[in-house]
């Protein structure tokens, strides 16, 4: 007799993809700009429809890409990805809950 699939409830949910994740925040800091696709898209040089697919998470931008859209909407790229991964650690602290787990990674120091 095969195996009934899995409740629901047992399922670990699914993480955000990286891309929709650097979307999100992108379109979000250009409306809290009151700014057009066509305006960021022009000041970062790079056609307007690509960018709203990156807005979408429907293209894997290039760090080039990323950067130029960051510096037009007056961030850094450490700024976009540090933003990206705030939202990553809010989704995964909602779906999970609280770590009881003691953190036992390595850390690196320049």
């Amino acid at each position: 007799m095969p195996s009934a699939p899995a409740p629901q409830a047992l399922r670990a949910p699914k993480e955000p993809l990286w891309r929709d994740l650097i979307g999100d925040v992108l379109r979000r800091e250009r409306l809290a700009q009151e700014r057009t696709l066509k305006d960021v898209a022009d000041a970062a040089r790079i056609s307007m429809p690509y960018l709203s697919e990156v807005e979408r998470g429907r293209k894997e931008a290039s760090s080039e890409v990323l950067a130029a859209a960051a510096h037009a909407l007056g961030l850094g790229l450490g700024d976009l990805l540090s933003l990206a991964q705030g939202e990553l650690t809010r989704h995964s602290g909602r779906s999970r809950g609280p770590s009881t787990a003691p953190y036992n990674g390595l850390c690196l120091a320049a």
